[in-house]
């Protein structure tokens, strides 16, 4: 889907405030309010917005630990990625999981309520997945980013 400045300013604005009204969208991207609510739900219907969700703060939630994990699986092991895949999809403690490229073969984003709940996780969940070789664990001391936008990408705005 091409997107024009109009609905950049409508995802710009939709990202700084999911709950913004469409009275109030369409007055920030000079729009009646119909032409808003038509272009909304096109970006909604073509997927460029896949939804709508509140953020919340872990450490608030009780949880006090957010690791990165590179996982290495042994390729010999029959149906590795499909058995593991399932067991990611199962593990809460796991928010975000990714195949990727160069030595290891999952990135895992893990949140834990402390070091004895992320142990546990590893120990005796993580570890005992069939085809599991190897795990490196980076445990996050400082978040200094966080869900940056894609839109800045597209739009080529410089890094503030």
């Amino acid at each position: 889907m091409n997107l024009d400045p109009i609905d950049l300013r409508i995802l710009t604005c939709l990202q700084e405030n999911g709950r913004i009204s469409n009275q109030d969208l369409a007055d920030r991207v000079a729009l009646s309010p119909s032409a808003c609510l038509r272009r909304v739900r096109l970006l909604e219907e073509s997927g460029v917005i896949g939804g709508y969700r509140a953020w919340f703060d872990a450490e608030m939630l009780g949880l006090e630990l957010e690791a990165i994990v590179q996982v290495s699986m042994r390729p010999e092991t029959e149906g590795w990625h499909d058995t593991f895949n399932a067991a990611v999809q199962a593990w809460p403690e796991v928010v975000s999981a990714y195949i990727i490229t160069g030595d290891s073969n999952y990135i895992l984003k893990v949140q834990a309520r402390n070091l004895k709940h992320y142990s546990d996780f590893i120990v005796n969940r993580l570890y005992r997945t069939p085809g599991v070789m190897d795990i490196r664990s980076n445990i996050v001391l400082q978040r200094i980013k966080t869900d940056g936008s894609p839109l800045a990408v597209i739009k080529g705005d410089p890094p503030a």
